[in-house]
This record gives C-alpha cells, sequence and structure tokens, in this order.
C-alpha cells in the first residue's frame, strides 16, 4: 500500500487493491491523461475489489466495477444508505445535502416536493435564457481564434445559469466563479473551509431575505415550500441550497469540458455535428455515457454478502458511474464513442430513487452548449504543446482545455 491504512479483517487480501480515484495513474490532474479510459482497465479485474484510500479523507471502499451490481446497490436503499454529510463534514458539522443525501421515506416527500421545479416542462421554459447565455459567451472570444474552454466558458456558462435559478444579478458571477474552484479544487484544506463557510452564510443570507422577500426563484420556492404539512427547517433549506450550489457548477462545467476535449481530438466526429445539428441530441448521450464524472457511494445498513463477497454494516460501496458506463457487459466496444449507439442505458446520472433530479436541465445546457459552439466556431483543435488536463476525484473534470481555431 502506498499509504499504510489499517485493512479491516473480513477484507480478502486478494482483493485489496492500491486505488484511488484521486491518486491512482491518470487520476491526479495529469497533461494528456485519460482517467476514464485508465477505469476501463478494471473490467480486467474482479468483480469487486477493496480500496483502502478511495475517499479524500483516506477512507476505504469497496469498489464495484459492474454496472449490474451498482444499480442493485443504488436502488436497494433499505440495505445500503445514502446518507454521508460530505459538505457539512468539512466545517466540523454533520447534516445532509438534501435530498441527495437522505434516505426514503424522507427522501420520497422532498423529492416529490422538488419536482415540480426541475420538471422537463419547467425546464423547457428555460430554453432560450440557457441558450442565450451560451451565445453571449461564445461571442466574447470566438474572433480572438482560441480560448481556454473552462475558465472562459464552462465554468461561466453553469454559473451563469445557476445565478439566474436563485435570481441573482449576473454581477455575482465572479465571486460564486471563486468559491466554487475554492470549494471543488482547492490548493489547501483550509481553502476549502473557508469557502464553505462563506457560500453558507451568503445562502442562508439568500434564504432569510426570501423569506421576506420572494421571488420567482429557486430559494424562494423553496422557503415557501412545505414537506409532510410543515415549512422546511432552516437546516434542510441550507441542505437543498447547497446541493444545488455543488451539482449545478461542476458537473455541467466537467462534461463540457469532456466533451469539447474529445470533438477537438477527433474532427470526423466534430465534422458530423456541425454538418447535421440533430445528431448532437443522442451524441450528448453517447458523450455522457462515455465521460462521466460521479462516484456515487452508499454505505452498508447491515452485515450481508454481495458480489461474492461478506459486506459489514458501514462498509463503504463506490458505484462510480465512470467505470459503469465503461462496462463491456452492458455496452459493446465500450471504449468506441460512437453517436449512432443504440438502447444506451447509461448511468451518468446515477439511478433508481436518486437519480439526478437536475438531469432535464443538465441535458438542455449541454446540448444548447454544443449546438451553439458549432454553429458559431470553425474547426478546432486542441493548442499545440498544450495537452488537456483532465482529474479525478468525486467528480471528475477538466482543468484546463487550449482550443484554437483559423
Amino acid at each position: 500500500m502506498s499509504n499504510q491504512t489499517a485493512i479491516p479483517d473480513h477484507i480478502p487480501q486478494d482483493l485489496v487493491r492500491d486505488f484511488s480515484f484521486w491518486t491512482a495513474p491518470d487520476m491526479a490532474p495529469t497533461p494528456g491523461g485519460d482517467p476514464h479510459l485508465a477505469l476501463s482497465e478494471l473490467h480486467n479485474g474482479p468483480r469487486i475489489f477493496y480500496a483502502p484510500n478511495n475517499t479524500r479523507d483516506g477512507q476505504g471502499t469497496w469498489v464495484l466495477t459492474r454496472l449490474e451490481d451498482m444499480r442493485e446497490v443504488l436502488q436497494d436503499s433499505d440495505s445500503f444508505s445514502s446518507y454521508r454529510s460530505i459538505f457539512s463534514s468539512a466545517i466540523g458539522e454533520s447534516w445532509p445535502l438534501i435530498p441527495l443525501e437522505i434516505d426514503p421515506p424522507d427522501h420520497t416527500a422532498f423529492r416529490s416536493m422538488l419536482n415540480p421545479l426541475l420538471s422537463p416542462k419547467r425546464m423547457a421554459a428555460l430554453d432560450h435564457s440557457v441558450r442565450q447565455r451560451a451565445i453571449d459567451l461564445i461571442e466574447t472570444f470566438k474572433d480572438d481564434g482560441h480560448c481556454e474552454v473552462m475558465s472562459q466558458f464552462a465554468f461561466p456558462y453553469a454559473v451563469s445559469i445557476f445565478l439566474e435559478f436563485l435570481g441573482l444579478p449576473q454581477e455575482d458571477m465572479p465571486k460564486f466563479l471563486n468559491w466554487a474552484n475554492s470549494l471543488l479544487h482547492p490548493k489547501t484544506p483550509d481553502e476549502r473551509t473557508k469557502a464553505a463557510h462563506e457560500v453558507i452564510e451568503f445562502l442562508d443570507d439568500l434564504a432569510a431575505f426570501r423569506r421576506k422577500t420572494p421571488g420567482d426563484d429557486f430559494v424562494t420556492y423553496v422557503v415557501q415550500a412545505k414537506v409532510k404539512g410543515r415549512h422546511l427547517t432552516d437546516l434542510e433549506v441550507r441542505g437543498m441550497n447547497i446541493l444545488i450550489f455543488i451539482a449545478g457548477l461542476d458537473t455541467v462545467a466537467a462534461g463540457i469540458g469532456f466533451d469539447l476535449s474529445y470533438l477537438a481530438r477527433h474532427p470526423k466526429d466534430q465534422k458530423t455535428l456541425r454538418d447535421d445539428p440533430k445528431v448532437i441530441r443522442k451524441a450528448i448521450e453517447e458523450l455522457l455515457r462515455a465521460f462521466s464524472t460521479v462516484q456515487m457511494i452508499r454505505t452498508a445498513r447491515k452485515d450481508m454478502e454481495f458480489a461474492g463477497v461478506q459486506i459489514k454494516k458501514g462498509d463503504l460501496m463506490s458505484c462510480a458511474s465512470q467505470i459503469g458506463n465503461r462496462d463491456p457487459n452492458e455496452f459493446p466496444d465500450p471504449n468506441r464513442i460512437d453517436f449512432t449507439r443504440n438502447a444506451n442505458r447509461h448511468m451518468a446520472f446515477a439511478y433508481g430513487v436518486h437519480r439526478c433530479l437536475g438531469s432535464h436541465l443538465a441535458r438542455r445546457e449541454l446540448i444548447s452548449s454544443l449546438e451553439e459552439w458549432h454553429r458559431l466556431i470553425p474547426e478546432y483543435r486542441v493548442k499545440e504543446g498544450c495537452p488537456p488536463v483532465a482529474h479525478g476525484g468525486f467528480v471528475f473534470g477538466v482543468k484546463s482545455l487550449e482550443l484554437v481555431w483559423d
């Protein structure tokens, strides 16, 4: 082991692997690294293995490598709990992100409360503004012949839509970009803790303001809503607001980064999207499959046998979409990007009762961004000498992507 972490007694030594989503080869930021391709190699090994250092704080997890097993875990909330309080633990507290980190039946009540706000119909009403955000940003650099995708397009695009969703002015963008970077990609733990406190304070103040001065936005909806016949507590409101903050920023920006990185290095596929924009909607599903970003972790509620091994109560189970969506048992030739792929039952948005509530908005953002990019930007490529830099972790992403065009 690279770190001498104690291995629980019930873990067979032949199933222990020196692996981490944070530090394994091609998981840490590496110029030209391909973490998704690296993870696909896990399908050549056991159905399940134990990684002693597979979380940010060095905890061990079981790692599932078969999509079928992941589906079973993610839909069985009686055996596997979602409660972890990841964000609040960064500031020494313990409250969940809602509804992501709570289980049924409470999860069901909160999910039902939020469904109307994030319904396909309501998200369709945002189409014009989402598309216009993409256009406005691309117009600022299209004549330059180059851009750094993440800082000039992907993150500002995601943040601008998030600000609109919260009813906040676009002038707040620099502040939110800084918070997002400090929370999701901190240089030190102290930087992450400081940003967490600042985000919490800001969103708590915003909730208090919306109780007195309602608007047509997400926070107003949450502070006025009822669950099980009562209004939400302050901590419940906070848990929802923080979840929207995190989910609305990093995952969409990461998707755009991976998509454009791939297309910049595969001009034939790029040309296909430019020549026939109708292909983009199906292409997005294949890109979501191939470049998934999120690792879901569940906690065993009881001792049991699963996937041929003994699981003890409290064991963590890693269900990584990045691994599941490259499973050759589910997807023929999984490392090939095929825009005509049929029966594409990927789990980029998770699975079961915790399937991503914001998937309709995320799809809309990804589709609009690629449609407008290929309408406004001519054939593009990675800048010579500047390979894309991707990273692993709880959410996979792209740190830098320099593109150029003539």
